[in-house]
C-alpha cells in the first residue's frame, strides 16, 4: 500500500509495455501509415488502448461515442472488443482523416461497427438523438470545447455509463500558472477537470496513464 503514486521510470514503462499491451500489428501499421501521410503523432498510447479495452469488456459495453478520432487508432482499438452488433460513432472534423478511418475500419473488418461522422462535433451533438444511450464516451478533440463536450456526454450516457477525456494533465502543464504556448488549451482542460470532478451527476477520478485520463461514471 502506498499514499503516493509510484513514479514511472523508463524501466517500469518498458515492463508495462512488454507485459500489458494489446496493440497488434494492424494498429502498429495504422500508425506508420498515418505518419507517412503526415497525420499529427498525437494518438493515444498503447497503454491507454489496453485500458480502454479492459474497461469496455468489464462494462459489457455495446455503444461507444468517440469525439475526435484523428487516424482512427483509438476507434479501432475500442471497436475490436465490442460485440458484433455493437456500434462506435466516430466524430472527426477533417474530411481526409474521416476517409482514412473508414478505409482502415473496413480493412480491420469493423466497417459495420464503426460509423464515421465527418462533421463539427458541437454542431452535430446539438441535435444528435440516437435510439440508444452510450455505455462509454471518449473525448479527445479540440481542448477549448472540452467543457461543452462534457455536458453533451452526460445527456447521452446511460446510468452507469462512463465518460473519459484524454490529455487531462495538459501535457504536464495542468498545474502551471505561467503563460505557455498552449495557454488557452490548458485553461480549458482545467475548466473541464473542475467540471467533471464537481458535477453531482458523476463520480469521477483521474488516471495518470499517458497524458492523463479524467473519468466520470454517471450516477
Amino acid at each position: 500500500m502506498s499514499l503516493r503514486t509510484t513514479a514511472v521510470t523508463g524501466e517500469i514503462e518498458s515492463y508495462i509495455n512488454f507485459n500489458f499491451l494489446s496493440e497488434d500489428t494492424f494498429l502498429k501499421n495504422l500508425l506508420n501509415e498515418a505518419a507517412a501521410l503526415n497525420f499529427p503523432s498525437i494518438s493515444i498510447s498503447p497503454q491507454q488502448g489496453a485500458f480502454l479495452q479492459f474497461l469496455l469488456r468489464a462494462a459489457g459495453a455495446k455503444y461507444v461515442l468517440e469525439i475526435g478520432s484523428l487516424a482512427g487508432y483509438s476507434a479501432i482499438t475500442m471497436a475490436k472488443v465490442l460485440p458484433k452488433d455493437g456500434k462506435l460513432i466516430s466524430l472527426e472534423i477533417e474530411k481526409s482523416h474521416a476517409e482514412f478511418i473508414r478505409k482502415k475500419a473496413d480493412e480491420a473488418g469493423l466497417g459495420d461497427i464503426i460509423e464515421v461522422v465527418n462533421e463539427e462535433a458541437v454542431n452535430f451533438l446539438k441535435s444528435y438523438r440516437p435510439p440508444f444511450q452510450f455505455d462509454l464516451i471518449f473525448i479527445d478533440a479540440d481542448k477549448e470545447s472540452y467543457p461543452g463536450y462534457l455536458n453533451f456526454s452526460i445527456q447521452l450516457l446511460r446510468k452507469g455509463g462512463i465518460v473519459i477525456a484524454d490529455n487531462a494533465l495538459a501535457w504536464g502543464l495542468v498545474c502551471n500558472d505561467k503563460p505557455v504556448e498552449k495557454n488557452e488549451e490548458v485553461k480549458s482542460i482545467r475548466k473541464f477537470n473542475d467540471a467533471i470532478s464537481s458535477d453531482k451527476r458523476l463520480q469521477s477520478c483521474l488516471l495518470t496513464i499517458g497524458d492523463g485520463m479524467a473519468m466520470g461514471v454517471k450516477l
